[in-house]
């Protein structure tokens, strides 16, 4: 009698960070949707609402506010757990497929005191490899003027039963 021995090898991918950070998001209960035009951010805003069954949002960001204004999706900017926070962010950090926020996002509130629901806008520019990229890309941006409140959102999974 023969016997066959296969030997399998774990292969290592080199994924772009975009890829990195989407697989991660992903794996961890996120849901990333890719736009390329600013037409495109609205109308999947406009879905997620609509999906959700959320009739607003809340928004904090200045430059949200007037682009949201603008294609009448109502805005609500009392802080409630029930509505869905729409904001922009530090950084996405790829190796974890985590988010971070600072004080220019949360202000002074805790991420436990926000809304359960976030949708984030972020561009591939704001992509770095880990956290320690990121905090070091946050001491060079605002060099003389650092955000505190700094904070990631590292598990997506809602529970439902709450």
């Amino acid at each position: 009698m023969h016997q066959l021995i296969v030997e399998i090898q774990k292969q290592e991918v080199d994924l772009s960070l975009d890829d990195l950070f989407v697989h991660n998001f992903i794996k961890k209960g996120g849901k990333f949707l890719y736009c390329l035009e600013k037409d495109e951010i609205f109308e999947n805003v406009k879905n997620i609402l609509l999906e959700n069954n959320w009739k607003s949002l809340l928004v904090t960001n200045p430059k949200l506010i007037t682009f949201l204004n603008e294609k009448e999706i109502y805005i609500d900017q009392n802080h409630k757990k029930s509505i869905p926070f729409f904001t922009t962010c530090e950084h996405l950090i790829a190796d974890r497929g985590n988010i971070l926020f600072s004080s220019n996002q949360l202000k002074s509130t805790k991420l436990s005191e926000m809304p359960q629901n976030f949708i984030v806008y972020a561009t591939t520019s704001q992509m770095v490899k880990s956290m320690g990229q990121a905090l070091t890309g946050i001491k060079k941006h605002y060099k003389e003027n650092l955000p505190t409140n700094i904070s990631a959102i590292k598990n997506y999974a809602v529970n439902k039963n709450e």
